[in-house]
């Protein structure tokens, strides 16, 4: 059988992997076989009220224990359907932004992904799970990108290698689809038009086929001009799954998402003698015929076996393929003699292309029971994945003619290099890990968990076909935390955890920096989580410190030469709230201070070693804030706002370079025009605030977030 998408045939390898899924699976079916007598109808499912807020309400991200935030102790939020549709991000960064600590520092070099969490940045530090799953190598995240077949995003603040492996010290964002439930067919239709000629829809449908099989589909596209010149993009996103209940306690799933995204092809705006033109706004430096286009594709095949109701056995086979392509004039620098827009040959002109693939199994065991007399649970399971990573370019140099400012003249793109595949990363990684809750009482538990991971990264060079570096890493992270319930809704929680970070996306790595070890990082973290007033309230608190070693520094001696010897570090408090506190009236607000720092640290500046320490880390905002207040005024009417702070950010190593802080203002309108029918009248950044959403490599090219706009979107349920 061939699985064929917009045609293409999906890899050879899958049906491999497929094979190998039914050796691993078929392990699960005999043992279910034996244990199990034969079952041809399912139980009846009862149904009981969702508790209030998402504290005490199941959150697969923060332990693989299947605890709920309350009882893990650390800092994980819950960014639900309900809140999605409420506050209309389309975008799925806009939406993770939302949450406690964590701001965007998305720019097409990264696939538009990448953020900041706890005073760390990008995809090496800061991690993104895909329904559990992460894509190896911190290449950069290019899929899921809209939040239609969303149905919540789960974040973990602070380090988590102990569950997902390295790259994850600062966070990571889980982000869960909507899946397969049984009961009646539902769909949905929503329709969406906007400012910039904004055109968004989306469908949706799911429920149970028959008493065993029941299914999943949603597929959303949207187009925009956007708004900076050339701004124009467009997206396709699709996911299904299939769910085969074998049985009360033994079932599968085939899920499949496929996205295609072609994103504005914008680069920044660079700075006119050091400042930012509000007449520049707008302007796009990059050729007319550039080219930014992301295809991803996700297939999973998984099983959960409950044999009785203290255990849990789960196993997932994937694949996942992702292609990209730039081809752009990305660099622009003022020049203050010609008064021109300059865009350098040598960094100017860039053809990229990725090839990236990944194949792997997770398999964890959950048992309940009793350790010395006591209440306890206990999670076991490894992971495996083989990876290949293909770096095709034009070695970055290419001719493209200096722009007017305020009246570009954009021209074509040239490069005389040709763009050929320059290298191949492979990597082979394993991991074994274990997690432990005791309660000790009835009102103090301790989690203990641990994870041992092991990497083999190889790379080829396919210009002069010869073998670059083959280099292992491994590292042991470990997490223990108590939670200590003060009442049956007040929880005092404290944990210590050590994690590690590459020091560079694995699967870009050079033949330079592979010769360094992972980075470490420590944390220690404490923190209230508390209901209130009825369950009409919840509020947490955090304190942290963070400690990251062996960061690569300058030599002092010879500035030329990296040494791993770096130390970075931040302190810092985060609180959120959630209340209801008057019918028909909901708030939900969230804050975070930190003190982000490089404690040792050099750069080379004109060949000299300069010291960094004391200095905030580029792209890293040290204050944020949000508020969303929404009021069900009338029957049927519900009025809504939000407010996102984002403080200051520096572009540079240096501190010289300041982005400034800014608040944007959103609001909504929605009218429930029947059971099955919305409308709603959103406008975003309805002040029109000029901001910046971080700078491009140079720290001089910054990126101007969206002006105003207005939606209108009609939904309808049937």
């Amino acid at each position: 059988m061939k699985l064929v998408f917009e045609n293409r045939t999906l890899p050879r390898r899958l049906a491999h992997a497929v094979l190998y899924t039914h050796c691993t699976l078929g392990c699960l079916l005999a043992m279910h076989s034996a244990s199990a007598a034969e079952t041809t109808t399912l139980p009846g499912i009862s149904v009981s009220p969702e508790p209030a807020g998402t504290l005490k309400s199941p959150a697969s991200t923060g332990s693989n224990l299947d605890l709920t935030p309350f009882q893990t102790p650390a800092s994980v939020s819950v960014i639900t359907r309900e809140q999605l549709e409420q506050r209309g991000d389309a975008n799925l960064v806009d939406a993770i932004t939302r949450s406690a600590g964590i701001s965007g520092m998305g720019h097409p070099g990264n696939s538009g992904s990448s953020l900041s969490a706890r005073g760390f940045t990008d995809t090496t530090s800061v991690m993104r799970l895909y329904d559990g799953t992460r894509q190896y190598g911190g290449v950069g995240v290019s899929f899921p990108f809209d939040t239609w077949s969303i149905d919540r995003v789960e974040v973990l603040r602070g380090p988590a290698s102990v569950i997902y492996g390295d790259g994850a010290i600062g966070a990571v964002v889980n982000v869960i689809p909507k899946k397969p439930t049984r009961g009646a067919i539902q769909n949905e239709v929503q329709a969406t038009i906007g400012t910039d000629n904004t055109q968004r829809l989306g469908f949706g449908s799911g429920g149970a086929i028959n008493e065993k099989l029941s299914y999943r589909v949603d597929l959303s596209g949207d187009r925009s001009d956007g708004w900076v010149d050339m701004g124009n993009s467009r997206n396709l996103s699709f996911s299904g799954a299939l769910q085969l209940d074998v049985s009360a306690d033994f079932r599968l799933k085939l899920s499949y998402a496929q996205g295609r995204q072609e994103p504005m092809r914008y680069f920044g705006t660079p700075l006119v003698n050091g400042r930012q033109l509000e007449a520049l706004r707008t302007k796009n430096y990059n050729v007319s015929d550039s080219k930014i286009q992301y295809d991803d594709r996700w297939t999973e095949l998984s099983a959960e076996w409950t044999p009785n109701a203290d255990t849990t056995v789960r196993s997932k086979l994937y694949y996942i393929d992702s292609k990209r392509h730039w081809r752009n004039a990305e660099s622009y620098v003022y020049n203050p003699a010609t008064g021109l827009i300059d865009r350098p040959a040598s960094s100017g002109a860039t053809e990229i292309m990725h090839d990236q693939t990944q194949i792997g199994n997770t398999t964890d065991a959950t048992f309940r029971g009793r350790l010395f007399g006591l209440k306890n649970q206990v999670s076991v399971g490894f992971d495996v994945s083989n990876s290949s990573f293909q770096h095709t370019n034009n070695t970055y140099f290419g001719a493209s003619p200096s722009v007017d400012p305020y009246n570009p003249v954009p021209g074509t793109f040239f490069s005389a290099i040709p763009t050929i595949p320059r290298y191949r990363n492979k990597a082979q990684q394993y991991s074994v890990f274990a997690e432990n809750r005791l309660e000790l009482t009835d009102k103090w538990s301790v989690l203990g968990g641990l994870r041992y991971d092991h990497a083999d990264v190889s790379r080829a060079d396919l210009t002069t076909n010869t073998q670059s570096f083959d280099q292992k890493y491994s590292n042991v992270g470990w997490r223990l935390g108590t939670v200590y319930n003060i009442t049956p809704d007040t929880a005092l929680y404290a944990q210590y955890s050590e994690a590690a970070d590459p020091v560079g996306g694995l699967l870009m790595i050079t033949a330079a920096n592979s010769k360094f070890d992972l980075s470490t990082g420590k944390q220690i973290e404490v923190g209230v989580k508390q209901a209130f007033w009825n369950k009409k309230g919840e509020w947490t608190l955090a304190a942290y410190n963070i400690r990251k070693n062996n960061l690569l520094s300058r030599d002092t001696t010879n500035p030329a030469v990296r040494i791993q010897v770096g130390e970075q570090s931040s302190t810092g408090l985060e609180g959120t709230l959630a209340l209801a506190f008057a019918p028909g009236w909901q708030l939900d607000a969230n804050a975070a201070i930190l003190r982000a720092k490089f404690d040792d640290f050099n750069d080379s500046v004109g060949g000299v070693a300069v010291s960094r320490s004391g200095n905030v880390p580029p792209n890293v905002a040290e204050r944020l804030a949000n508020v969303w207040l929404s009021w069900n005024f009338i029957p049927a009417w519900t009025a809504s706002g939000g407010l996102r702070y984002v403080g200051k950010r520096y572009a540079d190593n240096a501190n010289t370079l300041v982005m400034p802080a800014y608040t944007t203002t959103d609001l909504a309108l929605q009218w429930k025009a029947s059971r099955d029918t919305t409308v709603t009248l959103r406008g975003f950044n309805v002040f029109d605030k000029q901001y910046f959403t971080t700078a491009y490599y140079s720290g001089t090219q910054w990126f101007n977030g969206p002006g105003r706009r207005i939606e209108l979107t009609a939904n309808y349920r049937f």
